[in-house]
């Protein structure tokens, strides 16, 4: 029997609203993870890629890190790992940094045993690479085996990957497959094979209500009748508490009852969320967010859905903006990358604080995907236009497709629930017969070490890994 913890997307170092507390609390959220790890003393730990947010991470947060799985190492526990799209570098990633310093085993097509099972890893790979792949990984002896990989795979949401041909064409047969990439946690089967995502371990996005988790997924080859069995449950994390007031004004009602609202909630060194919708009088957002941090939230965002009418007819008298952007845009021999570029600083889609870091994002898959760097070439407004349609680039907003990592204000908020916090308890799913419960460092310097000291001088504390090898 072999017994995992199956994580991912920790997207350590986010600092969501420009908050170093909550930029905290994804460090924190993978400790717990390691906490239960080292307690429950499994077999490994395996963590399905995006441990950092960016692929630049601050110098804190890589020594935060690192100090982590040195109490997973010291526990005897293995750190098995993929390379997931927001950390994903040119040349060497961070986690053959970890490998170096022996705290981590990057997975790939060679078996890494763990018990009685084998795992190989599939580290991220853009749409426009995957036809390349042959999914050829070495044999192995072990009883059983599972594939951990990065990505959006079939038949969940957002899904660009086809999980039927992965299996098909993989030298390996499969018992499971451990993935990361999409934030809401999941489990299927596809031909026979058990498929899950654990979810995200702290909330990137105000889109993400339920609680955070992580997945404890058991390979037994002696379960009653004799048949294989993989069990997978899924286990809560106490992670800071989202709260999400929706209000709805009537006529006549205005601000205070907005107030008179928020005050009925437990805002503790909470993230609030207010909703306001209906027909009431005009909301100042900033008194609100104001008033709630004074209850004591930890941060507050008010989105106010209300549309507001102008006075008498509006006569315009020149196209739809958006065409006249885009006649423009079609008398210029703009670059494939250029027009993806603008295309997201255009995007509704993305809230303005993730246009930066989306733009950022976009142009370094160009430059992975384009050795040449034939993407960055003038070509005909054609031919651009059909390149960014069929990139991968163009069509994860975020990185995280269906994710939206937002820093900003409630712009995904899509209903009335509130969720007060996390739950203590958790969904518990027997992958054998589908069943689902409803439950609740003094150490000498490292090499590591030694580059963070040699890199400390760098003006934004972010360094590459060219600063470590």
């Amino acid at each position: 029997m072999t017994r995992v913890i199956h994580t991912g997307d920790t997207h350590i170092g986010y600092s969501q609203y420009q908050s170093p507390v909550r930029r905290q609390d994804f460090l924190d959220a993978f400790e717990a993870v390691v906490d239960d790890a080292v307690d429950e003393g499994v077999d490994a730990v395996v963590h399905a890629g995006d441990l950092f947010h960016d692929r630049r991470p601050d110098l804190r947060d890589l020594m935060g890190t690192i100090s982590v799985l040195r109490r997973l190492d010291d526990a005897g526990i293995p750190f098995l790992a993929v390379v997931g799209n927001h950390e994903s570098t040119r040349d060497g990633q961070w986690l053959d940094l970890f490998e170096r310093l022996g705290l981590a085993t990057r997975l790939g097509d060679e078996p890494v045993v763990a018990g009685d099972t084998a795992f190989y890893g599939l580290d991220h790979v853009p749409v426009s690479r995957r036809d390349d792949l042959d999914y050829a990984f070495a044999d192995h002896g072990a009883r059983h085996a599972a594939l951990v990989a990065h990505g959006l795979f079939e038949p969940f949401g957002y899904a660009d990957w086809d999980t039927e041909t992965v299996l098909a064409e993989s030298d390996v047969d499969f018992d499971a497959m451990l993935l990361g990439d999409n934030h809401t946690p999941d489990t299927a089967t596809v031909a026979d094979t058990w498929v899950t995502y654990p979810g995200s371990t702290e909330r990137a996005s105000a889109s993400e209500r339920d609680g955070r988790g992580y997945n404890v997924v058991v390979f037994d080859a002696d379960a009653a009748g004799g048949d294989d069995r993989v069990e997978i449950r899924r286990r809560a994390l106490n992670t800071r508490p989202f709260v999400f007031v929706s209000v709805e004004l009537r006529e006549g009602e205005g601000e205070s009852r907005v107030r008179e609202r928020v005050r009925e909630y437990d805002l503790a060194d909470a993230v609030v969320h207010v909703e306001v919708t209906g027909e009431g009088e005009p909301v100042t957002p900033a008194a609100v967010e104001e008033f709630a941090t004074d209850e004591g939230a930890l941060i507050a965002r008010v989105a106010d859905r209300r549309e507001v009418e102008a006075d008498g007819e509006v006569d315009v008298s020149f196209a739809d903006p958006e065409d006249a952007v885009r006649d423009r845009l079609d008398e210029m021999s703009l670059s494939t990358a250029t027009r993806d570029v603008e295309r997201a600083v255009r995007s509704e889609a993305i809230p303005d604080t993730n246009v930066r870091e989306t733009v950022k994002r976009r142009v370094e898959e160009r430059l992975d995907e384009d050795e040449d760097l034939g993407a960055f070439d003038p070509v005909s407004p054609d031919a651009a236009d059909e390149a960014v349609d069929d990139g991968d680039a163009g069509n994860d907003l975020d990185g995280d497709a269906g994710n939206d990592l937002d820093g900003d204000a409630g712009n995904d908020l899509d209903g009335g629930e509130v969720d007060g916090g996390d739950e203590s308890g958790g969904e518990e799913v027997n992958a054998d017969d589908g069943e689902v419960d409803s439950g609740g460092e003094d150490a000498e310097e490292s090499p590591a070490e030694e580059a963070a000291d040699a890199g400390s001088a760098s003006t934004d504390g972010q360094v590459s890994m060219e600063d470590y090898l």
